[in-house]
Formats: C-alpha cells, sequence, structure tokens
C-alpha cells in the first residue's frame, strides 16, 4: 500500500508508522503531485499554503485522503465523491487556538485595544478609555456551532456572554440556517465560524449587516466570501454597525491598497488565528495515525467529510 506524507511531519510520523507500507515522504508540490499518481493514501499539506490542490487531483487512486486543514473549498469534492475517496479534515486541530484569537478580537473591539496600542505607539495619555463595552450580559450569534463555534461559546460564557449557536440541525436549542437571520437584531456580536459551502457565500450582505444593531460588530473567522466586502465597506463608512474583526478576507493576502483596510472601525488579524498556536502538527500526527489504524482495521474513521454538504 503506496502512502503520500509530508516530510515536514517524518519525525513525528516515522517511528510509529506500521510496517509492510511503500511510504513517500515529500516536500514539493511538484513532489507530491508526481507521487500520488498511484497512491492509495495521501496527505499532502505542503509549507508554506498548505493542501496542495493539484496533488490531491492526480491521486485518481486514492481511497483515502487526510489533511490537517478544515475547510475544503479548494478540492473538487465532487470528483472525490465520484472516485469514492474518503476524505477526512483536521476539524478541530486549530480550534482551541481560532477560539482564543476570537475572544481576542472581540475584547480587543469591546475595549477598543486597537486604539490603545495606536495612543501608546504616539507616547501619549489618554484620559478617557477608547473603548467601554463590557462582555458581560451581552449577546452573541454564532452561526456555525461546531469544533471551533463551540469553544468560542464556551469561552465567551465565561465572560457572562449570552450565547446563541447556529447548526444545520437546530440541536440543543441552537437556531437552524433558516431561522437565525430573522434574529440579528438581537445580538451585540455576530460570529462567523461555519465551514464554506456554495450556501454560505455572501451569506452577510447588504441586508444582513441592516438587520444589525447600530452597536453590533462583525466577527468573521471562517471564509473570506462569507461576506459581501463592498456592502460590509458601506456599512462601515456609514456607521450602521459599529465595527468588524475581520481574521479572514477575500482575496488573501489582501492587496495593500483595498479600501477594506482602510474601512472605520475594522480590526485585521490576517488569518492568524490558526496559526496563533505550536502544536498543529502534533496534533495533526496523532490524528493521522489513528485514523490510519482504523483504515488499515477497516473501523470507523474521524472526521470524515460529508463530500455532498461540504464538510
Amino acid at each position: 500500500m503506496k502512502v503520500v506524507l509530508p516530510a515536514l511531519a517524518r519525525a513525528l510520523l516515522e517511528p510509529k508508522l506500521p510496517a509492510g507500507l511503500d511510504i513517500a515522504w515529500v516536500t514539493t508540490r511538484e513532489e507530491a503531485t508526481a507521487a500520488i499518481a498511484d497512491a492509495d493514501i495521501g496527505w499532502v499539506d505542503l509549507l508554506p499554503h498548505g493542501l496542495t490542490p493539484e496533488a490531491v487531483a492526480a491521486g485518481v487512486s486514492l481511497k483515502w485522503l487526510f489533511t490537517a486543514i478544515a475547510g475544503l473549498d479548494s478540492l473538487d469534492l465532487p470528483e472525490l465523491a465520484r472516485r469514492g475517496t474518503i476524505v477526512t479534515n483536521g476539524a478541530g486541530i486549530n480550534a482551541i487556538a481560532v477560539a482564543e484569537y476570537t475572544v481576542l478580537g472581540m475584547l480587543a473591539a469591546a475595549k477598543r485595544f486597537d486604539r490603545v496600542v495606536r495612543i501608546a505607539d504616539a507616547h501619549e495619555w489618554p484620559d478617557a478609555a477608547p473603548g467601554r463595552i463590557e462582555l458581560f450580559e451581552s449577546r452573541a450569534l454564532i452561526v456555525g456551532y461546531g469544533a471551533i463555534g463551540t469553544l468560542v461559546g464556551e469561552r465567551l460564557k465565561a465572560f457572562g456572554v449570552d450565547v446563541t449557536g447556529v447548526t444545520r440541525s437546530g440541536r440543543d436549542g441552537t437556531l437552524t440556517p433558516d431561522a437565525w437571520k430573522a434574529r440579528l437584531g438581537d445580538f451585540d456580536w455576530v460570529i462567523l465560524a461555519a465551514p464554506s459551502t456554495d450556501t454560505t457565500k455572501a451569506m452577510i450582505g447588504a441586508a444582513e449587516l441592516a438587520a444589525m444593531k447600530p452597536s453590533a460588530w462583525l466577527l468573521n473567522i471562517a471564509r473570506g466570501e462569507m461576506v459581501d466586502q463592498d456592502a460590509l465597506i458601506a456599512a462601515l463608512t456609514a456607521k450602521t454597525i459599529a465595527g468588524a474583526y475581520l481574521d479572514t478576507v477575500t482575496p488573501e493576502p489582501l492587496p495593500a491598497d483595498h479600501p477594506l483596510w482602510s474601512a472605520p472601525n475594522t480590526i485585521h488579524s490576517m488569518h492568524l488565528s490558526g496559526r496563533s498556536q505550536t502544536k498543529m502538527f502534533q496534533r495533526a500526527a496523532a490524528l493521522f495515525l489513528r485514523n490510519l489504524d482504523a483504515f488499515l482495521a477497516g473501523r470507523a474513521m474521524e472526521n470524515v467529510v460529508d463530500l455532498d454538504a461540504g464538510y
């Protein structure tokens, strides 16, 4: 059985791999694309950009594709389904880091710590705090209450935030996808943490922004394409919402002259949330090894993606 694996995880994987596997350790996109053509198992997350779609496309014989990345919008999922490839993703691997960054963003927005840093850079000593909002007793809507959204919710509840999640099933008192937009005006924080699918593109547009409280903040920790950025810039400029904390935008990297950089009351974190930790590859390697053991034994695997739903 041939397995293609990233060389950067070799030290974590090699001592624990079972005997009898034909392993190809790859470093570049070209190596991965060449090696995967006749492979049974592939893990082709390579630096600096992560998952390698062209290598996945070349893996016509793949029985199982593993990735440490949660979002699979770069892949041709219908083609993988047609091939019968099992896909498992990294949902939850970076969830702690992203959840912490989300809370960081909310606190920065509430206290306007972005302004505090700039005031300090100017060597000034203000008489008043630039931000005086408390998280306590505020209300947050988390659109996408999965691995990341749940961790965000747990942390916000410790601050006394009233949290409402959105799930596909409406489980445990969460709102369903057809119900949350009518409730947008109830919340002080609207947090996007949903997986990227055809149904989530531009899910926040002019109508949704108009429905939000003028004092509310939008936080996007999911994908930039979920927000109509022209509509967001217009809302921020007109001050019909209080501000936006954006870990993700489109395109990435955001061009230096893009108007979103200078939109009023906007805090950017340049998609650094998932990178703000040191344990990603340790967790990914442990997940891969557990799933490899299950795959070889014919047992159920973790994080199997519903290729029709996209997550």
